[in-house]
């Protein structure tokens, strides 16, 4: 690293309204995606959207657990 230049400070004040607004567009795009699944023909799409979805739940899972810890540690 260059002398002149100091690394950012961690700033984590606005961490949970951030994960927060992750999961609500998580949340959405199952949605979007469930709708989607309505006019799928295609067994390989619909098993790809289904498989999708189950990542995306595994995702707000993980990050409503961070939101726990982070506004555990405000």
């Amino acid at each position: 690293m260059n002398q002149n230049q100091q690394p950012k400070p961690d700033d984590r004040s606005d961490n949970v309204e951030k994960l927060q607004e992750m999961v609500q567009n998580t949340i959405e795009n199952i949605e979007e995606s469930e709708e989607t699944l309505k006019y799928t023909d295609s067994d390989q799409e619909r098993q790809n959207i289904e498989a999708k979805n189950a990542r995306r739940e595994d995702s707000i899972q993980a990050m409503r657990a961070e939101i726990k810890d982070e506004a555990h540690d405000r």
